[in-house]
């Protein structure tokens, strides 16, 4: 894997801001750095053939920042957080008349979904409003469709039967998702479809994409691709767009640091705002 200097970043950078939208300017550089050298290795070519390709073709740019920014998600994933949100977060809401939660970096939606059923289960799913944002449309739109690949699925009912395994309840997948192993896919049931609002976003322009304030956020493995001051700047949106006790759910390898830290209640990797 070729190694990358930080002025040929830089340069990346540039011509990815110089023919789009797109800032990179404040994500972490070694994160950014690993994305880019992949996908060195993908196309087969070198700094200078990545930057002249995003320069002269924007679909192939489009094709690089979702490369860059796609993150990783699994439905249930990390089932001990899955689970303290259904034993102890939205109990919380069950008298509440209604509930607008945002999904911020939603990627191909497998959390949405998530939660969609976890506010099934509790009696919350009419209550709800549910919002979701990400910086790539083609990702929202696997999101909307709700359909992902067969061989995922196995990790799935993992995940949800870990999740609920001292719950006491008996829950069965199938409820939510027509699993099909010859066509190779899993696909969300239609009563979970249409639920969510979804809207491309860029968390980095520090904007509230759908101008309302949130019971909950989830935001899970997005800050950590971002530097120390743009985290801090992504988690003041995030508490000034919080309902005082309003919940805020990130990454297990992610944490919040500094002042704004004394605006919240830390619970493990999800904090309450005070």
């Amino acid at each position: 894997m070729e190694d990358l200097t930080p002025e040929e970043i830089q340069l990346f950078i540039e011509a990815i801001s110089a023919h789009s939208n797109y800032d990179f300017s404040e994500y972490s550089i070694k994160s950014f750095t690993r994305r880019v050298q992949k996908l060195l290795v993908d196309y087969r070519t070198d700094i200078t053939g990545l930057i002249k390709r995003v320069s002269e073709n924007s679909n192939f740019l489009e094709k690089a920042v979702i490369n860059i920014t796609v993150n990783t998600t699994e439905i249930f994933r990390d089932p001990k957080i899955w689970e303290y949100i259904n034993t102890t977060i939205l109990p919380r809401y069950k008298n509440e008349s209604r509930i607008n939660i945002w999904h911020a970096g939603a990627s191909t939606g497998q959390e949405i979904y998530t939660m969609l059923i976890l506010l099934k289960q509790h009696g919350l799913f009419d209550k709800a409003r549910v919002y979701a944002s990400d910086i790539n449309s083609e990702v929202l739109e696997i999101s909307k469709s709700g359909k992902y690949k067969y061989r995922e699925i196995d990790e799935y009912i993992n995940n949800f039967k870990e999740t609920y395994k001292n719950s006491g309840k008996s829950y069965n997948i199938n409820d939510y998702f027509k699993i099909s192993r010859n066509r190779n896919t899993v696909k969300t049931k239609s009563f979970l479809l249409d639920k969510t609002q979804y809207k491309v976003h860029d968390l980095t322009k520090i904007t509230n994409p759908f101008a309302v304030k949130y019971n909950i956020i989830f935001c899970r493995n997005v800050l950590i691709y971002f530097n120390h001051e743009l985290q801090n700047r992504i988690i003041k949106l995030f508490e000034n767009s919080l309902f005082t006790g309003g919940t805020l759910i990130i990454g297990k390898h992610e944490g919040i640091l500094g002042d704004i830290a004394e605006k919240f209640e830390k619970q493990g990797t999800i904090y309450i705002k005070k």
